[in-house]
C-alpha cells in the first residue's frame, strides 16, 4: 500500500504495520518518516531495535532471516531496520525480501522497515518490491519543487509557532528565504531553527528572516562548531569574544556547541552498535567538512569523555537560561568559553585505545 508522506502520520496513528518502506532521495524527509515510524513502535512496545546494512553482493541475508523469525531476548517486540543503500539488493536478497514481507502479515512481534534511495520504475516493478509494497505500507519520498518550497517553509515555521507577516511582505518574506536555501532542504530545516532559537512564537518580519539568513555573525556561529571540532582552542575563544561583541544570542551560541556535542554521542553510539562509521555519520546528517572532523575526533574521544560533555553541555543550558550550577560561572559567555575549551581539548586529547 503506497502512503504519501503527507499521509503517513494519519495512517500511523489509525494503526501501525508490521512492514513500511521508506524510498527517496530527499535525507531530511527520509530521515523524519524513519523517526515517526520508530516513534509509534516505540510508544507501542517496540523496544528492541536492529539495523541491517547491505553493503554489497556478499551480504548474508541469513542473518536478517533469522533474526525476523525469532522471538526478542529482551522486548516483547522488536523493530528491525533494513537499509540497503544501493537500492540494489541482488538475487539473494530479492528472494529474501520476498520471504520477508510474506512473514510480515499478521506478525504483531517484529516490525520491519526498510529504507531505499529513489527507485527508478523497473526497479519497482520488480517481485521483491512489489512483495513489500503489497505486504506492507511504502512512503516514497519526493523532493520538495522549487515552486512549492516557500509554502514548505510556511508550514515549517507553523510547526514550530511562528508565521510570516500577512500580505505581499510576507510572501516577498519567504521567497526571499527559499532563493537563499535553493532547494536544500537541510539548509532550510537549519534556518528554520534558527529563527526558532532568535524569536520564538509569533509573527515573523522580512527584516527578521533577512537578517536571520544573511547576518555573517550567525553564520560564524556554525563556523565556531568548525573550530572547537578542529581543537582550534585561540581561534575558537576568539570567535566567541566577538561573538559576545556583537551581541550573539547565547542560546544560538550554546545550541551549535550542544548539538556538535549530541551529534557525537550519538555517532558514537551508532559506532558501538557495529554501524560503519560512514553509515552512522550519513544517520546523524553529518556532511560536508563536518564529517571529516568527525572522522578525526571519534576515536580520540570515549564513552566517558562525550557522557562529561553532554553533562557540561546541560549545565550551561541552565546557566544562559538564568540559572545557576556550582563549580561553574553565574556569566553565560564564560560558561560557554569554558564549554568550548572542554570541547576543543576533548578534541585534542591522543586516540582513546579500546
Amino acid at each position: 500500500m503506497q502512503v504519501a508522506l503527507p499521509q503517513l502520520p494519519g495512517q500511523l496513528q489509525r494503526g501501525l504495520r508490521s512492514l513500511y518502506t521508506v524510498h527517496g532521495d530527499e535525507p531530511l524527509l527520509a530521515q523524519e518518516a524513519a523517526d515517526g515510524i520508530r516513534a509509534t513502535a516505540r510508544a507501542q512496545g517496540y523496544t528492541e531495535r536492529t539495523v541491517h546494512t547491505v553493503a554489497g553482493a556478499h551480504f548474508d541475508w541469513s542473518e536478517v532471516l533469522a533474526a525476523c523469525g525469532s522471538l526478542s531476548l529482551f522486548a516483547d517486540r522488536q523493530l528491525i531496520e533494513i537499509r540497503i543503500p544501493s537500492g540494489k539488493p541482488g538475487k539473494d536478497g530479492s528472494a529474501a525480501l520476498q520471504q520477508l514481507a510474506a512473514q510480515a502479515d499478521g506478525n504483531d512481534s517484529t516490525l520491519l522497515l526498510v529504507h531505499l534511495p529513489r527507485l527508478d520504475k523497473a526497479t519497482r516493478s520488480g517481485a521483491w518490491f512489489s512483495a513489500l509494497d503489497g505486504h506492507g505500507v511504502t512512503v516514497q519520498i519526493d523532493p520538495v519543487e522549487r515552486r512549492a518550497l516557500p509554502q514548505w517553509i510556511a508550514q515549517r515555521l507553523a510547526q514550530q509557532g511562528q508565521r510570516v507577516v500577512a500580505g505581499e511582505a510576507g510572501q516577498h518574506a519567504l521567497q526571499f528565504f527559499a532563493d537563499r536555501v535553493e532547494g536544500n532542504l537541510l539548509a532550510a530545516h537549519q534556518e528554520i531553527q534558527k529563527l526558532a532559537l532568535l524569536h520564538g512564537p509569533g509573527e515573523l518580519s522580512f527584516e527578521q528572516i533577512e537578517g536571520a539568513v544573511l547576518n555573517v555573525a550567525r553564520y560564524d556561529v556554525f563556523k565556531l562548531s568548525e573550530a572547537v571540532l578542529g581543537g582550534q582552542l585561540a581561534r575558537a575563544q576568539r570567535m566567541i569574544d566577538g561573538l559576545r561583541a556583537e551581541g550573539e544570542s547565547e542560546v544560538l551560541v550554546h545550541w551549535a556547541l550542544a548539538e556538535d556535542i549530541r551529534a557525537l554521542k550519538r555517532v558514537k553510539d551508532a559506532l558501538n552498535a557495529g554501524r560503519p562509521l560512514p553509515m552512522a555519520l550519513r544517520d546523524n546528517r553529518v556532511w560536508g567538512l563536518k564529517e571529516k572532523l568527525f572522522e578525526r575526533v571519534l576515536p580520540r574521544l570515549g564513552d566517558a569523555q562525550i557522557q562529561q560533555l553532554l553533562v557540561a553541555a546541560q549545565r550551561v543550558d541552565g546557566i544562559v537560561k538564568g540559572l545557576k550550577s556550582p563549580d561553574w560561572p553565574t556569566d553565560s559567555w564564560q560558561a560557554l568559553q569554558r564549554l568550548a575549551t572542554q570541547l576543543c581539548q576533548s578534541v585534542s586529547a591522543s586516540p582513546t585505545r579500546a
